[in-house]
C-alpha cells in the first residue's frame, strides 16, 4: 500500500473493521515514513467466468441492462432498477464467493425480478431457464400463481392485511 502523502510503500495497519456495509473491511494505516496516517477500504472483487473461459469484473449497470430490456413498457422504474442492482450485487456477496458463472449471475436476478414485476420476470427467465415451449411458461406461471398465494396467505396469517368479506359494501 503506497501512501498517499509521500508515495513510500512502507504502512503500517493501526485498526481493521468491518465496515456498516458487512461487505467490506476499513483499515487505518499509518506510514512508516512520514508518520502521516489515512483510511483505506477494501472491497472483495467479484468477477464474471462467461462462457467462452474469460473473466471480467461484475458490473452492475451490465446487469441492469439486461434486466431494463425485459421491463420495457413495464410500470418499472429507473430507482426500481437501481435496488434490484444492489440486491443482486449484495446476494453475489453475501455467498461469500468471489467468481461466478455469467448464468449464475442471471439467476440470481429472478427473484428480486419476480417480486418486482411478473411479466418483466418471464421475459427475463425464458431467457435465463431456456423455455423451449408453451409449456415452458405455463408451468412458470403456475408456479408464480403459488408464489403470489404463498404470499397473500402469509400477510393474511401475519396481520398485514385485513380479510374482506364478499359483496359487502
Amino acid at each position: 500500500m503506497h501512501c498517499p502523502f509521500c508515495r513510500h510503500t512502507d504502512t503500517k495497519v493501526l485498526d481493521s473493521r468491518v465496515a456498516e456495509d458487512g461487505c467490506s473491511i476499513r483499515r487505518r494505516r499509518s506510514c512508516q515514513s512520514c508518520e502521516q496516517r489515512f483510511t483505506t477500504l477494501e472491497l472483495m472483487q467479484l468477477t464474471v467466468l462467461k462462457r467462452s473461459g474469460a473473466t471480467e469484473a461484475f458490473d452492475r449497470d451490465k446487469a441492469i441492462r439486461g434486466v431494463r430490456k425485459a421491463c420495457g413498457g413495464r410500470p418499472v422504474s429507473e430507482d426500481d432498477l437501481a435496488r434490484l442492482g444492489q440486491q443482486v450485487e449484495d446476494a453475489l456477496r453475501a455467498s461469500g464467493q468471489a467468481e461466478f458463472p455469467a448464468h449464475q449471475i442471471g439467476m440470481a436476478i429472478l427473484e428480486p425480478l419476480r417480486e418486482l414485476d411478473d411479466v418483466a420476470f418471464l421475459r427475463f427467465a425464458s431467457v435465463y431457464k431456456q423455455y423451449e415451449s408453451a409449456e415452458d411458461f405455463e408451468i412458470e406461471i403456475a408456479s408464480l400463481r403459488r408464489h403470489r398465494s404463498e404470499q397473500l396467505a402469509s400477510m393474511l396469517d401475519g396481520g398485514e392485511l385485513e380479510p374482506t368479506s364478499a359483496g359487502s359494501g
